[in-house]
């Protein structure tokens, strides 16, 4: 891969285990230094022992300039985990040259999550094709920092999100057996305990209200007849 004018070339190969680590581990620490990200949480030396072991176990290729690595992807599965490029080397098309090697390995998709704040990470993802899919509050990362996962559809957008669908419909269908059992318990206690079997509408509209924070797209409105139905249908299960 030629660069600028008078540059050396961009080599771009898989990363070898046991002689990259230290300069993989360099080029994250620097570049993640220098973005807008949140304080990360654990030391450097810590940090490097971790990307010593993902380089035994994940996908991951280097982009190198006269024998020095000064950029890198991983990607196990269907994630990009980490796509980083040293500071000095950014804005020369090392970090979209290892963007097209992951879609090249990985032709049916990928997502990935990103921070908020990190906008310039975020505009270079979505001038290259990547979507954004959900925004989360960040709960759910080490940082505790509003984070958006995004995604690169490949060859075929409709059978990837469908797959992404499939997943979220596994989690669902756990999830609602979960509450079907849990309503069938609190079912089988206040009959136990003489307590009145009547429905309590306004915890149910609480429900609704704490969903509607977790998904705003929804609304609360929406949220509310969903709940309904699920507590409805819970609740006839039980007695069935």
């Amino acid at each position: 891969m030629p660069t600028e004018a008078g540059a050396e070339e961009i080599v771009l190969r898989p990363a070898v285990e046991g002689s990259d680590d230290q300069q993989v581990a360099e080029v994250h620490l620097l570049a993640r230094r220098a973005a807008p990200m949140p304080e990360p949480v654990h030391t450097d030396a810590a940090v490097a022992h971790w990307i010593g072991l993902r380089l035994s176990s994940d996908p991951v290729w280097v982009a190198e300039r006269g024998g020095v690595v000064v950029g890198y992807a991983r990607f196990p599965g269907a994630w990009l985990d980490d796509l980083y490029v040293l500071p000095d080397h950014q804005g020369q098309g090392i970090g979209g040259a290892l963007l097209e090697v992951v879609k090249a390995q990985r032709p049916d998709g990928f997502c990935l999550w990103v921070f908020e704040a990190n906008e310039p990470a975020r505009a270079f993802y979505e001038r290259r094709g990547l979507v954004a899919l959900e925004h989360t509050d960040g709960s759910a990362n080490e940082e505790h920092a509003p984070d958006v996962r995004m995604a690169w559809p490949g060859r075929d957008p409709l059978a990837f999100y469908r797959s992404l669908i499939d997943e979220v419909d596994e989690q669902l269908g756990d999830l609602l057996a979960r509450r079907a059992a849990l309503t069938a318990a609190v079912q089988r206690h206040k009959a136990a305990a003489g307590l009145p079997a009547a429905r309590d509408l306004r915890r149910e509209a609480e429900i609704a209200a704490a969903l509607a924070g977790r998904a705003p797209a929804l609304g609360e409105e929406r949220l509310e007849r969903i709940v309904h139905a699920i507590i409805t249908e819970s609740l006839d299960a039980a007695d069935g």
